[in-house]
């Protein structure tokens, strides 16, 4: 066998193989014969065929047959031998298979680019100093209990004010035409939360329970629903029911309630206040890498597989269509049109292929790589964060091939903390620091 590649653009090479006459007409030997074996012609008994008649009756079928079988036997040892790694699925281009000549075909691919590399390791960049505020910690509080509270309905004469919820019966019409997708016999609405449209959360202000009202909108002509945008819309809505948050206080029963471990609010306030810290760490350095990133890609010319791109934005629309699905609704229902959002993932999922490639040949040059250790921590992490077990996990996983997909963000991953070891990272001080009072994780700088 022989092979030949041919670089066509800087994502793309042709692949072309020969295979020796002699090994063409082994298989077509071995294939009649086979088919000698079986072959039911009348005249003959099994076996006995005359080998210019099985050519007759079965000879485009021996090509067929004989020409997959050369390609999926020397086409894996190709790539191989090589050294290719295709990112879609090959384009063939097929020569005859023919008695006393060798067989020759093609295979046009999608790689990855070869890039070079600018200065990588050492680079400058910025880190946020972490710190968390009484105020922080305040406001953290305020969000908890407002997760416990409960809504309970008010008094029937009460009418609807400011941060209630209503819950309503409603029909949205162009004309007196309903608009399609914008109906609901039970659907709640905070006032003043901006949820729905203003306009309409204020024109519920001051009704009573069982009140009907008639509600006009006009939508900005770029309105995100594109059955609302621009059009002049009437709501017509009944008060179904109208109902208040009742909070609970912040006092030690209620962090008790929250954690049995927690003795009072003071304890409280520090497991927040720590909380807070570790997701701020968790963002600064998810900061500090991006910047890292940007600063390692910027100038660098690299040329972006299609192939790459497509798959980023196709999951990413996937993602909103399975959410929107979870929730009752689709693309559709929500105004959104797949051609829009193919245009506004385009962007992202450029930048992120561009990201993906320079990882991974830094990760090449510095010989990095992801090991079984890897794969085993990061599932024994997914299953701790999802409350499953690591094995069935990892089974699931292999069953739908996705150990690959893994492998390569581990890789990027380990990539990026590397480039984090070895950058010179400056601590900045926030900008407009509230002053303090009490435990701070503040540390003041001259």
């Amino acid at each position: 066998m022989k092979t030949d590649v041919e670089q066509l653009t800087p994502t793309s090479k042709k692949l072309s193989i020969e295979i020796d006459a002699s090994e063409v007409d082994k298989r077509i030997d071995r294939a009649y014969r086979e088919i000698r074996k079986r072959a039911k012609i009348k005249g003959f008994r099994p076996g006995k065929a005359p080998l210019k008649l099985l050519e007759r009756y079965y000879g485009p079928q021996v090509i067929e047959d004989v020409q997959k079988e050369l390609i999926s036997e020397t086409f894996p040892k190709a790539l191989q031998e090589s050294e290719l790694a295709p990112l879609n699925f090959p384009m063939l281009e097929k020569g005859p298979v023919e008695r006393g000549k060798s067989f020759k075909y093609s295979a046009i691919m999608e790689v990855r680019p070869e890039i070079q590399l600018s200065e990588y390791l050492g680079i400058e960049v910025e880190k946020e100093e972490v710190s968390v505020s009484d105020s922080d910690v305040e406001e953290r509080l305020e969000q908890i209990r407002k997760a416990h509270g409960k809504l309970t309905p008010v008094d029937p004469e009460r009418p609807v004010r400011e941060g209630d919820y209503v819950i309503v019966e409603y029909e949205a019409f162009s004309g007196d035409q309903p608009i399609e997708g914008m109906r609901s016999t039970n659907f709640m609405i905070k006032i003043g939360s901006g949820d729905f449209h203003p306009e309409v959360e204020r024109g519920l202000l001051g009704a009573q329970k069982g009140e009907e009202r008639e509600i006009h909108v006009d939508f900005e002509p770029d309105y995100f629903h594109n059955l609302l945008a621009g059009k002049p819309v009437d709501f017509k809505i009944k008060i179904i029911d109208i109902k208040e948050m009742e909070l609970p206080q912040i006092d030690d029963e209620f962090a008790k309630r929250l954690d049995p471990d927690l003795e009072n609010v003071e304890a409280l306030k520090a497991k927040v206040r720590e909380l807070i810290l570790q997701e701020r760490e968790r963002e600064a350095e998810r900061d500090v890498k991006a910047r890292l990133m940007d600063k390692i890609a910027e100038g660098l010319e690299v040329a972006l597989p299609q192939s790459m791109v497509e798959s980023e934005i196709l999951d990413s629309i996937e993602s909103i269509k399975q959410d929107l699905l979870r929730s009752g609704s689709s693309l559709e229902k929500a105004g959104l049109s797949e051609e829009k959002l193919r245009q506004d993932f385009r962007p992202v999922a450029e930048k992120k292929v561009k990201n993906s490639l320079i990882l991974t040949e830094i990760a090449k040059k510095e010989n990095i790589s992801v090991g079984e250790e890897d794969l085993d921590e990061a599932f024994e992490d997914i299953a701790k964060a999802t409350g499953q077990d690591a094995e069935p996990l990892r089974r699931y996983y292999e069953a739908r091939g996705l150990i690959d997909s893994m492998r390569q963000r581990l890789l990027e991953q380990k990539t990026l903390n590397y480039l984090l070891e070895h950058a010179n990272i400056i601590i900045k001080k926030p900008a407009n620091r509230p002053l303090e009072t009490g435990n701070s994780n503040d540390k003041e700088s001259t």
